[in-house]
């Protein structure tokens, strides 16, 4: 279970386990937390009080202090296992659901003829289409978009890394993402 770290202005940073959750507890780093304690570390005996120290984790934590370059990105690193997800591993040509074996990345103008690999250039297509398509553009080889492409938000990229959300941080991401997102769908 990961714990969903963010700035002091609830921006999400990372996802970081419950150990590196205590570290930031134990050196007074929280700003604030949301939700129910979900997690609860235990340590040694205190001398002067004879109490077993522990740390409850709550699942999401605000931490003070300056904030990673990598949080302020305006656009989320692209990678094809979030593209899918994105994408809800539907084809944009042929409109059929496949497995993650069955899609690849398909650059709409294609990389040969100039086209960036980008979230707004790329959308998920099966095999036969991305082949069918080959290096052409999808009006030369008769091909339309049944969808079209996105920049996914900081806080749609933290559910697009796939990782297993609790009940609370999945609340807390979905309050800010685009309702016209396909995350909503």
């Amino acid at each position: 279970m990961d714990v969903l770290q963010l700035d002091v202005s609830g921006r999400p940073q990372a996802w970081i386990t419950t150990r590196e959750a205590a570290v930031i507890y134990a050196s007074d780093g929280i700003a604030w937390t949301l939700g129910q304690p979900c997690h609860v570390l235990r340590g040694g005996l205190q001398r002067r009080t004879g109490l077993q120290s522990r740390i409850e984790v709550h699942p999401i934590i605000a931490v003070r202090g300056s904030v990673p370059h990598r949080a302020w990105r305006h656009s989320p690193a692209l990678s094809n296992a979030k593209l899918f997800v994105r994408d809800r591993y539907v084809c944009a040509y042929c409109g059929h659901s496949h497995a993650a074996d069955d899609l690849t990345r398909e650059h709409i103008q294609p990389t040969s003829r100039g086209g960036v690999d980008s979230w707004m250039n790329c959308i998920t297509a099966c095999r036969g289409c991305n082949g069918r398509k080959g290096s052409r553009m999808p009006e030369e080889a008769h091909m339309s978009l049944l969808y079209l492409p996105y920049v996914p938000s900081l806080h749609e990229d933290m559910i697009l890394r796939g990782r297993r959300i609790l009940a609370d941080q999945m609340e807390f991401l979905l309050a800010s993402v685009p309702r016209h997102s396909r995350i909503h769908a």
